[in-house]
């Protein structure tokens, strides 16, 4: 049985690889990487970085200085471009009223912080908190698709939304953002190889766990 969020950590811990899940620590492609990743694949996504790291070296500065026409041709790879892009304006202006500067963050309240992304247009539950644990270094758990599938097969009763899933895991007390990192990553993983299939699920080794409850 798997009494709480920390026992998961551990089983994890034990058995997945420690590779980081972003390939970068550019914090500004993992902000731009967020937002385009939206409702597309990454390979998309992958090109629109290029694109935008060919034109600005992804420089927030050379971001925000784009025109409009531009910043939608050269994200138009990952879809959705016309609201992606204004989603990527709103969020590089409100970072530099701050001169882009993420230690000045720091300090600030993480609910306070949420709400400041969720206010800004096409930032949405998951992609705020993607960016807290990615960009801002707060612990979050990221209830995404994959850990909504892996929750619901070790048997967390009742129907499954980002924030339902949200408001039912809580984080272990002085569970670090690296540990919301691993987490974050580790059933992405694991979900890709064993939710294909309930003969996939059976095959992996969180088969052989049930939720106590994490509530």
């Amino acid at each position: 049985m798997i009494d709480n969020l920390q026992e998961l950590y551990e089983i994890l811990n034990q058995k997945m690889s420690h590779r980081k899940w972003w390939d970068t620590d550019n914090p500004w492609e993992i902000a731009i990487g967020a937002v385009l990743v939206q409702n597309t694949n990454w390979k998309n996504v992958d090109y629109s970085l290029a694109n935008l790291k060919a034109e600005t070296n992804l420089q927030p500065e050379s971001i925000v200085a784009l025109n409009n026409d531009r910043l939608e041709e050269l994200i138009r790879p990952s879809g959705f471009y016309k609201n992606k892009s204004k989603t990527l304006y709103g969020l590089f202006n409100w970072l530099k009223e701050d001169d882009f500067d993420l230690s000045v963050y720091d300090q600030l309240d993480k609910t306070l912080l949420r709400e400041k992304l969720l206010a800004i247009s096409g930032i949405g539950p998951e992609t705020a908190d993607v960016l807290l644990v990615y960009v801002f270094n707060r612990p979050m758990f990221i209830a995404d698709r994959y850990a909504q599938r892996i929750f619901q097969n070790l048997g967390l009763k009742g129907t499954l939304n980002y924030s339902k899933l949200q408001a039912k895991v809580l984080l272990p007390p002085n569970f670090s953002y690296q540990q919301a990192q691993n987490l974050h990553g580790w059933l992405i993983d694991y979900g890709q190889v064993h939710l294909k299939s309930d003969e996939a699920w059976q095959q992996g080794y969180l088969s052989n766990f049930k939720l106590n409850i994490i509530e």
